[in-house]
């Protein structure tokens, strides 16, 4: 049967145990702490150790928000895992993910799309529970960046760090995620991109002055359509959560916005990095953590990336 809405019901996320300080990432490039800092915002970020792998991080994130969500994981029927740094081409993780958190007959579904994944994900989870395809479905962003960075290019080995976040997406009598706003350029996509093809190692290289003239430019536009989209204006945000890709383009897309000094801003990159898929998910879980926003509060997700990919939605936060 077909529902009204779809809202969010819970959010849980996983941080790897190792802090990685700025101080050490400049052991392997010319750098400093204070040039990372300034340029990217960024003063420590997580990397994985050995047994925290896209999956188990996955699940881990997925336990939190399904426990906060009040979910029985056998009423689960759809996953979701967005993630760019999962090493297995086939098969695919979600299926694993949904047998590890007891969701063993869910359908499983990988999404590819770099560090837009969870926004996009997000909306086919939102599009399958309002067309009575899904009553429970989890979404999670898992990244193990520090498998496919290259820690001696200067251009991206402080940018990016490991962690996992999740939510909990069922039926709402009141719709509590908005229409999303999406697309891709393909003619870009060669701003973000592996110097190869698999199998191999092969790391990602970014094209970083074109990415962030392309990123303040996409994202305070974006943002402002899916506003208009779900109806709401930026008076009425309580909380702006974009992609942390860069503090920078996160600042600068909350200035071109307007936002009015009750509008919490997500600066989950300084301690974090730049998690892609997760990124945003995990810092949706530390600004409800620290109180910062409270339930029912309407938050503005923005998502872009690799591909070039970009989606947004307003979320009412569970």
């Amino acid at each position: 049967m077909n529902s009204a809405g779809s809202a969010i019901l819970g959010v849980g996320a996983y941080r790897p145990g190792r802090e990685v300080g700025n101080d050490e990432i400049c052991q392997h490039i010319d750098s400093s702490d204070e040039w990372i800092r300034k340029r990217s915002g960024i003063v420590m970020r997580r990397f994985a150790a050995p047994g925290e792998t896209v999956i188990t991080m996955a699940v881990e994130a997925a336990r939190k928000a399904i426990a906060q969500s009040g979910t029985d994981p056998r009423s689960v029927n759809m996953v979701l895992l967005a993630s760019m740094s999962f090493l297995e081409q086939s098969p695919a993780a979600a299926p694993r993910v949904a047998e590890l958190i007891g969701a063993r007959d869910a359908a499983g579904l990988d999404i590819h799309a770099a560090c837009a994944g969870f926004t996009y994900a997000l909306a086919i989870a939102d599009a399958a529970v309002r067309a009575g395809q899904a009553d429970r479905v989890v979404v999670v962003g898992s990244e193990r960046m520090s498998d496919i960075v290259d820690p001696a290019d200067r251009g991206t080995a402080f940018l990016f760090g490991d962690g996992a976040g999740a939510v909990v997406v069922g039926a709402a009598d009141t719709p509590g995620i908005g229409p999303v706003v999406w697309g891709s350029d393909g003619t870009r996509h060669e701003f973000i991109a592996h110097d190869g093809p698999w199998p191999g190692q092969h790391y990602l290289r970014m094209a970083g002055p074109e990415v962030f003239r392309w990123a303040t430019q996409l994202v305070p536009e974006l943002a402002g359509r899916a506003l208009e989209a779900a109806g709401v204006t930026v008076q009425e945000l309580a909380a702006f959560i974009p992609h942390q890709a860069n503090l920078r383009i996160v600042d600068a897309a909350a200035r071109a916005l307007g936002l009015g000094p009750h509008t919490v801003v997500a600066r989950d990159i300084v301690h974090a990095g730049n998690t892609s898929a997760a990124s945003i998910p995990m810092a949706m879980d530390e600004l409800r953590s620290r109180g910062a926003v409270g339930s029912g509060d309407r938050a503005l997700l923005v998502g872009f990336g690799a591909g070039l990919t970009y989606a947004a939605q307003v979320v009412t936060l569970p």
